[in-house]
């Protein structure tokens, strides 16, 4: 067989299925080849192929030399006469040498295009995530979990940037995808992305946040104002009130800002530590990387208090002053965004503060505005895109562990009525770095449950945010001889229901995308 009759022959198919070519190598020897994947360089094939439940990088060169064969750590193996041949492991060196080769296996700068962070906690998701928003006109961020997340995962930021060029090569998607290193805190929280090849920086400047900013009695305004850290901030008290107190700033023919100085103090108090913090992180990344290798978004969603749009414009405008480029702000918005499930609040007035911070985004940047927490808000979509979406950025992340989930339940409900068991006795403990309302005391032991009613669970508030929050000790939990309890079983699970599994992230963030396009 021919270098071009074979690659015809992978790529396009024998009708079987529709992603996949099933090719016999050998007697009672087959494999799967994800179509999508076949690529061609330099007298080289590549693919992702299955060989019962293994996944691996396959490479048949005709290269006499081998140059690009020899790249990759593998097995050589005799499959097709004439033909050098190579079975790869999915694993770090092999995605480096791939993203070498393939310029479309490595992440891009996003920029303002409406852009959706799919967040992949167990690595195996993104091709899902991919195939979902095929058409949508959406950015996918296929790279995207935070420190905390690692943490809890037990993963490097390498393996995350590692399983989207995986999918992305499996699928054959040029799109360009988004990497963001998410929640990062400290200038080493950024260099552990930064090392594995992140372009996107959410700078969570949280902690810095004075939340009690705006009941404080106005003489502890006052000497806290006289506080900050005004070196760091290269401003003075005197300039930064006569910037804003008693200025009108227009931005639009019905929106117009007329700042008090006592509105500009409680800003300055509630905020000013943490654009300071923002500065530093800032002046740590342009020290060491290239400014046209990143972008940068700021979060401050993670607080008590909403960010009310004079405290987004005084933020703003405080960052350009100080030449902080950003490419997307993530405001606390009024209401409630719980974790898992759907918008708790007035959709009318978020509608209004969404516009005003739409305004203010444009007026200052342009840059993007981020919806955190923003798995399974479909109202809030709905609102969005019936004015027509544009500049913004929808993040989420449990909700896809939360799909393996309900393919786990459809395929193995065993497993899963341990999992939930499990997961309620861990919810006191692992709901309290999140904002979540959800009781174990609402749901049953997981045996008391048919199958078709476990399945059902994945839409009850209450089991959605117990199994959100706790898949940190799920995924890490260990038995007395030091093995997994859970998480070799969910991934070997989810591996042969690939298809179910794909589905259900298919069918989900599609509910995500309609309403934002503007479908019902």
């Amino acid at each position: 067989m021919t270098q071009d009759q074979l690659y015809k022959a992978l790529a396009e198919g024998n009708g079987v299925s529709e992603r996949t070519t099933t090719i016999t190598v050998s007697p009672g020897r087959s494999l799967q080849v994800y179509r999508a994947s076949v690529s061609m360089q330099q007298k080289t094939i590549f693919c992702i192929a299955r060989e019962g439940a293994a996944k691996n990088l396959w490479i048949l060169s005709f290269d006499g030399n081998q140059t690009l064969l020899n790249g990759f750590d593998g097995e050589v193996i005799d499959l097709f006469p004439g033909v050098s041949i190579k079975r790869c492991q999915m694993i770090h060196g092999n995605a480096e040498a791939l993203r070498s080769i393939f310029p479309y296996t490595r992440p891009v700068l996003v920029g303002l295009r409406n852009s959706l962070g799919c967040g992949d906690r167990l690595g195996i998701a993104n091709a899902g995530h991919i195939r979902a928003m095929a058409g949508s006109g959406f950015i996918p961020v296929l790279a995207q979990q935070s420190v905390r997340e690692l943490e809890r995962t037990r993963r490097e930021a390498v393996d995350v940037m590692d399983a989207a060029t995986w999918a992305v090569f499996q699928e054959g998607y040029k799109g360009g995808f988004g990497a963001d290193g998410d929640h990062l805190k400290t200038p080493e929280d950024i260099d552990r992305y930064a090392k594995a090849g992140f372009t996107m920086f959410t700078l969570d400047i949280g902690a810095y946040v004075v939340n009690e900013a705006a009941r404080l009695p106005i003489d502890d305004v006052k000497q806290r104002v006289a506080a900050l850290p005004f070196d760091l901030l290269r401003d003075t008290l005197k300039d930064l009130v006569a910037r804003y107190a008693n200025q009108e700033f227009i931005l639009a023919a019905d929106f117009i800002l007329k700042p008090k100085e006592e509105d500009v103090l409680r800003t300055a108090v509630k905020y000013g530590a943490a654009i300071g913090q923002t500065v530093t992180l800032n002046n740590h990344l342009r020290a060491h990387y290239d400014p046209a290798s990143y972008e940068i978004e700021l979060s401050v969603d993670e607080t008590d208090t909403p960010t009310s749009p004079l405290e987004h414009f005084i933020i703003a405008n405080e960052l350009r002053r100080l030449g902080v480029s950003i490419i997307s702000l993530a405001p606390r918005f009024i209401g409630d965004f719980e974790k898992g499930i759907e918008y708790k609040g007035d959709l009318e007035a978020f509608k209004q503060e969404y516009i005003k911070h739409q305004y203010i985004a444009r007026h200052l940047g342009p840059y993007k505005i981020s919806i955190h927490s923003g798995s399974d808000k479909f109202d809030i979509y709905k609102v969005i895109g019936k004015m027509g979406a544009k500049n913004v950025h929808v993040k989420t992340a449990g909700t896809s562990w939360l799909e393996a989930l309900r393919a786990i339940a459809s395929v193995d409900p065993a497993l899963f009525r341990e999992i939930l068991n499990f997961a309620c006795t861990r919810y006191a403990t692992d709901r309290q770095s999140y904002h979540v309302t959800g009781e174990v005391s609402r749901l049953k032991p997981a045996e008391q449950y048919s199958d078709q009613q476990l399945k059902e669970l994945l839409e009850d508030v209450n089991a959605r945010q117990i199994l959100h929050v706790t898949f940190g000790n799920i995924l890490s939990s260990k038995d007395a001889a030091g093995n997994d309890v859970f998480k070799q079983r969910i991934m070997a699970c989810l591996n042969e229901n690939e298809d179910a599994h794909y589905e259900c992230l298919i069918k989900h963030f599609n509910r995500h995308l309609s309403p934002l396009l503007g479908k019902t």
